[in-house]
Parts: C-alpha cells; sequence; structure tokens
C-alpha cells in the first residue's frame, strides 16, 4: 500500500477532521458513478478508502506511522554506511599513493647522493636545475605532470559551475531537469574521483621542489589542500548547525553552518588537511552541497515553493497557508493570477554574510478540478467561439 498520507494529500501531524474533510473531498471526485470513462476510477477510489481506513484507526495509523519511521531510519543508516564506507576506499587509495610518493622520493635521494658533484658542476655551468614539474614529466610522462599541475585548478571550475547549473534546472522540463541533475552528480563524483588521484601527485610535485631545492618564492610552506565534499539539509543551513565531516585515515572535523552558506560556498579549516614530513599539515576545504528538499529548491539565498492554485482562487484572488522555512505563512495570491507569477516573502530565506536574508519565492501553479465542470467548460467554448449567452 501506498503512502496514506500523500493519498490523501495531508499531513503526517494532521488531525482527525482534517483527514476525513480530505478523504469526503477526494471521494467525491474520484467515485466511480461520477467518473464512467475512466476505468481507473473504482481502483483510485478503492485506494483512498483504504487510506482512510487506516489513518482514522489510532492503532493502525500507529502502526504505519512507526513502520515508516523504522524504514526511514533503515535507509538513512544505510546511505551512511555507503558514504563512510567510500571514505574509507578513497582515504586508503591517498594513503597507497602517499606511500608510493615516498618510496620515490627515497629513489630520488639516492640517486642524488651519488650525483650530487656532477649536478652542482652542471648547475654552476647553466645556472638553472630541472624543474620539479619537468623531473615529474621524465619519471611519470606526460599525464602525470598534467594531472599533478591543473587537476586541482579542475576542480575548482567545476565547483564554481555547480551553482549556476543548478539555479537554471528550476526552469527545465521534469525529465531535462532530472537529467541535467544526474549529469550533475555523475561530475560532483568524478571530481571527488579525480581529486583521491591528483593530490597525492601535487604532495609528490611539492615534495620534489623542496628536495630539490627550487625557488624559495614558489616552494610552499605547507602540504597541499585536501578537498571534502560535504552535503547537509535545508534545516540545517537555516538553524546553522554544528556538522561533521570525514576526512579519512579515521580523522573528523566539526564546523558551524554560519551565515553566508549556501550551495558550493566552501569553507577552509585550517591545518586539518594533509600530513607530509618535513611540511606543515595542510588545510582542509569543504565543499557545501545542500541535498534536494521536498518542500524547498535553493537558489542562492533564496529558497523556491510551489503553490496549488485553483482557477476560481486565481481570477479571484484568495490567500492561502504555506509552510515557510520557519512555520506556516499565509500569502495573498492577487486577483488574475497566471502560473508565471511569484510572490515574494521578504527575509524568509537563508542568511547571508551581509546580516541580511534571502527572500521564500512563491511560484504560483494553476491547478484544474478532479471532476470536469460543466459550467466552465460552456463558458470557456462560448469566450473561445466569441458567443455570449
Amino acid at each position: 500500500m501506498r503512502d496514506p498520507y500523500k493519498i490523501l494529500g495531508v499531513k503526517r501531524d494532521a488531525g482527525q477532521d482534517e483527514i476525513k474533510a480530505a478523504w469526503r473531498n477526494m471521494a467525491k471526485a474520484v467515485h466511480p458513478d461520477h467518473n464512467q470513462g475512466d476505468p481507473t476510477a473504482s481502483a483510485r477510489f478503492a485506494e483512498i478508502g483504504r487510506a482512510y481506513e487506516t489513518l482514522k484507526d489510532p492503532k493502525k495509523r500507529s502502526l504505519f506511522d512507526n513502520a515508516a519511521r523504522m524504514a526511514e531510519a533503515k535507509a538513512n543508516e544505510g546511505t551512511i554506511l555507503q558514504q563512510r564506507q567510500a571514505a574509507r576506499e578513497a582515504a586508503a587509495r591517498a594513503k597507497a599513493a602517499q606511500a608510493n610518493a615516498e618510496r620515490v622520493m627515497e629513489e630520488l635521494a639516492r640517486a642524488a647522493t651519488q650525483k650530487a658533484a656532477a649536478d652542482a658542476a652542471k648547475q654552476q655551468k647553466t645556472g638553472a636545475a630541472e624543474p620539479p614539474e619537468e623531473m615529474i614529466e621524465r619519471i611519470f610522462g606526460t599525464q602525470a605532470r598534467t594531472a599533478a599541475g591543473g587537476g586541482r585548478a579542475q576542480g575548482f571550475t567545476a565547483a564554481a559551475k555547480r551553482p549556476e547549473a543548478e539555479a537554471g534546472t528550476a526552469d527545465k522540463q521534469p525529465d531535462a531537469a532530472k537529467a541535467e541533475a544526474e549529469q550533475q552528480q555523475a561530475a560532483e563524483e568524478a571530481a571527488v574521483q579525480a581529486s583521491a588521484i591528483m593530490q597525492p601527485l601535487s604532495l609528490l610535485t611539492s615534495l620534489v621542489r623542496r628536495f630539490t631545492g627550487g625557488s624559495s618564492a614558489a616552494a610552499p610552506e605547507k602540504a597541499p589542500d585536501q578537498f571534502v565534499t560535504k552535503t547537509v539539509t535545508v534545516d540545517e543551513v537555516i538553524k546553522g548547525s554544528w556538522v561533521t565531516v570525514d576526512l579519512g585515515e579515521g580523522r573528523d572535523a566539526g564546523f558551524a553552518l554560519v551565515a553566508g552558506t549556501t550551495e558550493g560556498h566552501q569553507l577552509r579549516l585550517k591545518g586539518q588537511g594533509h600530513k607530509l614530513n618535513g611540511m606543515q599539515r595542510g588545510d582542509a576545504v569543504i565543499n557545501i552541497h545542500i541535498a534536494s528538499d521536498e518542500r524547498f529548491t535553493v537558489n542562492g539565498f533564496d529558497l523556491h515553493v510551489v503553490l496549488p492554485v485553483t482557477i476560481e482562487n486565481a481570477v479571484l484572488g484568495s490567500e492561502a497557508r504555506i509552510d515557510g522555512p520557519n512555520g506556516p505563512l499565509t500569502v495573498t495570491v492577487p486577483a488574475w493570477s497566471g502560473s508565471d507569477k511569484t510572490i515574494r516573502v521578504p527575509g524568509e530565506g537563508l542568511a547571508n554574510v551581509e546580516g541580511g536574508k534571502g527572500d521564500l519565492v512563491v511560484e504560483l501553479r494553476i491547478m484544474l478540478w478532479e471532476k470536469p465542470d460543466d459550467k466552465v467548460t460552456d463558458l470557456m467554448r462560448s469566450m473561445k467561439n466569441g458567443l455570449f449567452l
């Protein structure tokens, strides 16, 4: 059986009167006697009846609520376990790559000791030592040099483009938006995997630069940054919650979601990144990703919500109750409002760095009645054909 709350279109904390009213309205709309041309009317009517039977009985309703909570908890537990397993695997790959880098450095040290005199004489004649990037290219090939030098910049580019892509998704058709969301998720996963592969090469480049005595101005004083993506909820951002992120190797870091946090926001945790012998520990750069929410869509610091409106309320105007981020709100639908109409409620969005807040943007969607109305049909036909009765 599907979720009875969704079938009747009521919230989980709805009272018995609200549930009964919703059942009566829907039962009248889908009754088989009024929908003789619809072969699915009987099944829909029966489903509405079963949903009402479940929710009107306190025992049945309690059993369903408990089962739903257990299912949600199990799903969340599975997601958390998968994330932790992926983090452990990424940490193991990074640790293996770092071990390989240290082994290569030992080989370079032995080779440099044997050729120290010759290299010093050559440097005095030419006035220049072999750049670290060229040494990486000579040992590992051109592709490794490109990854070590440009991989991280590509990661930043992908992160910078993400908010723009998500902002444009809301204006597209559902199938196109879904496809773009899947492509975006795949791109994010690819960026994380690329970061796990390219960061050890960046570490190796830094080691070679320090070992070979490269220019002191270009030599980093600490290890390269470690990039991690943290997924948070809209409610956590609104409340400014304290969250933790897994940095691998059994390390966790905690931080607060301060004002200015939105999709694609970056947070730098000083001295909590990679650790490399002979170098200061690098920083951990946290990329914030806001999980999809069934109530709101995030666009910068604004929150968007869809409000269904019947034809008569759209034409004549009305007041409607909506769920805002901080509780229920009443909005006024102006007379003669179309589906392109938006109502902006100032200060009900996410907090920004200037001390203010974004807006709650209510997008109107005109809905037809479940059952055709003969009077409305005749009126539309008269207006279309230019006939006035």
